[in-house]
């Protein structure tokens, strides 16, 4: 396991479990304290994360933050604002107000129609987790070409890598533009065959991140042998 995760093998847990080997260490997400020491909540994979103990969990579905930058399918059009698929509880808003373009009152549907996809970011999030995007920032745009993959969004730390390590070499590989959204959402933007590269190696390190040896696979990923 690389980076500050120490532990050497992937450990599986599940809710209710109590884990009495790493006692010294402060419960995190998916952990709790009790008399008999700390116990699982979830079903995922235990961490040690700096001296923290967490569970990542083996499904999850994205919740949305303030922040995040989020790649959207169009789903409806309304005469002032576009509803997008998130991945979320429910279809975030952009309203025009928060276009890149300068939109008259029912012309949406000009700039952007339904099934097209964008590159947004969640400005509000309320408690019931409705969200508010906009399109005005750096980068932000709707997309046009590339490719787009949906991965599990526990496996956006995995395909990262510690300091973007993973992330950074499948760029280099494939010489393609990648950008992971927090709704496990990857866009690649390349050449035919660079994209293929690049897809390819992220069904590698989703798949299979989790075990020993992620490099070297990911090596044969790239040199277009088996895995």
């Amino acid at each position: 396991m690389k980076g500050n995760e120490t532990d050497a093998e992937p450990r599986l847990v599940v809710p209710g479990e109590v884990i009495l080997d790493h006692a010294n260490l402060n419960p995190g997400c998916g952990i709790i304290n009790s008399a008999d020491g700390h116990i699982a909540t979830r079903l995922g994979t235990l961490k040690d994360n700096e001296g923290t103990l967490h569970v990542q969990p083996i499904n999850a579905t994205y919740m949305p933050r303030s922040g995040d930058l989020v790649i959207g399918y169009v789903e409806a059009v309304q005469s002032n604002l576009w509803f997008l698929d998130v991945a979320g509880p429910f279809n975030a808003l952009l309203p025009m107000s928060l276009a890149p373009w300068k939109v008259e009152f029912g012309d949406a549907r000009n700039h952007m129609d339904v099934g097209e996809a964008v590159l947004a970011r969640a400005q509000e999030v309320d408690e019931s987790h409705s969200v508010v995007c906009t399109m005005k920032g750096v980068g932000l745009r709707k997309i046009s070409q590339g490719h787009i993959v949906n991965i599990p969004v526990q496996q956006i730390p995995n395909l990262r890598g510690e300091n973007g390590a993973i992330i950074q070499s499948i760029k280099e590989a494939s010489d393609c533009r990648i950008i992971v959204a927090e709704n496990g959402r990857v866009w690649i933007d390349g050449d035919s065959a660079g994209i293929r590269v690049a897809a390819q190696a992220i069904k590698v390190v989703t798949s299979t991140g989790h075990r020993p040896g992620l490099e070297s696979r990911l090596a044969a990923s790239f040199a277009g042998g088996e895995v």
